[in-house]
């Protein structure tokens, strides 16, 4: 599965930004998907998570109420609706999918990472 993240772009605080994640290759039809971010001098840290059927989702404490993840198993895609960014959002933003077997959101329990995308939220 090979993975590509696009969306990512310079905002205002308060602003909003839809992150993309589109597969291709061999795609799973029973892969959870998941966004994680990395700041600048920050380990890589857990967003959201998705199941292929789309209802089950599941964020950090963070971002709850803030952003959305969502899916289009038809165009192979997750997204990412970020509203009300704020500063410390500012990082690159990774897809990825987790692994077989694995329940967890940690970045061990994720594969496939795509190349990233680099968000900022200026104050």
């Amino acid at each position: 599965v090979q993975l590509q993240a696009s969306g990512g772009g310079l905002v205002q605080a308060g602003g909003s930004l839809r992150l993309s994640c589109a597969a291709s290759g061999r795609t799973f039809s029973s892969t959870t998907m998941g966004w994680f971010r990395q700041a600048p001098g920050k380990v890589r840290e857990f967003v959201a998570a998705i199941n292929r059927n789309g209802d089950i989702t599941d964020y950090a404490d963070s971002v709850k109420g803030r952003f959305t993840i969502s899916g289009d198993n038809g165009k192979n895609t997750v997204y990412l609706q970020m509203n009300s960014l704020k500063p410390e959002d500012t990082a690159v933003y990774y897809c990825a999918t987790r692994r077989f077997l694995r329940s967890g959101n940690s970045d061990a329990d994720f594969s496939n990472w795509g190349q990233g995308t680099l968000v900022t939220v200026s104050s």
